[in-house]
C-alpha cells in the first residue's frame, strides 16, 4: 500500500515538474518564450564569465539596465550572430547596448524584433558542463551505461525465469 502510495506521489511530482517547464523554461524553438544561451567571451564580465549559462526569457518590454540577448541585426557584419550585452540607452532607431567589461557601444541597433529575451537566471559554470555532455563519445558512453544498468537492474523474478535451467528438464551431459 506504502508503494503504490509513494508510486503516485512520485507521478504527482514528475507531472508538476513537467507542468513547470511548459509553462517556465519551455524554449523558444518549442513554442516557449525561454531561451538558454551559453556565454563565450569576457564583455560581461564581472555579472557573467565563459561558460555560464543563461536563462532567457522574453518580456513585454526592455529598459535600461536590463541584460538582454539579442540577434545582430540583418545586414551587419555578424548578423544572426546573438550577443548578451546590458542596455545603456533607447532612441528612434533601437536598443543601444554594451557590454560591462567595454568602453564602447556595441556597432548594432537592435529594435525589438532582434531581441531574443531579457536575462532571467545566470547559473555560474553550467554552459561549460552542458557543452561537454554533448559531446557525441560521451553521449554514446552515457547511452550505453544507462543500457547495462537497464540489463542489470532486471528484477530477480525475471531473471530467475529467464535462466536455462528454468526451462529446461534435460540433463547436463
Amino acid at each position: 500500500m506504502m508503494r503504490k502510495l509513494a508510486n503516485y506521489v512520485a507521478l504527482a511530482a514528475l507531472a508538476l515538474l513537467i507542468g513547470i517547464w511548459v509553462l517556465v523554461l519551455r524554449p523558444q524553438s518549442l513554442g516557449g518564450a525561454t531561451s538558454y544561451i551559453v556565454i563565450r567571451g569576457s564583455s560581461m564580465l564581472p555579472a557573467y564569465a565563459t561558460g555560464d549559462l543563461l536563462i532567457v526569457r522574453a518580456a513585454p518590454a526592455y529598459g535600461l539596465g536590463d541584460v538582454l540577448a539579442y540577434r545582430v541585426p540583418d545586414g551587419d557584419i555578424g548578423a544572426g550572430r546573438i550577443v548578451v550585452h546590458r542596455v545603456v540607452g533607447v532612441d528612434h532607431n533601437g536598443f543601444r547596448l554594451r557590454g560591462d567589461h567595454n568602453s564602447a557601444l556595441d556597432p548594432w541597433t537592435p529594435r525589438a524584433a532582434d531581441i531574443v529575451g531579457k536575462v532571467w537566471v545566470g547559473v555560474p559554470n553550467l554552459g561549460r558542463i552542458l557543452a561537454f555532455l554533448h559531446q557525441p563519445v560521451l553521449l554514446a558512453a552515457l547511452a550505453a551505461a544507462l543500457v547495462v544498468t537497464l540489463l542489470l537492474a532486471r528484477s530477480p523474478a525475471r531473471a530467475k525465469a529467464l535462466r536455462p535451467e528454468a526451462h529446461s528438464e534435460s540433463a547436463v551431459w
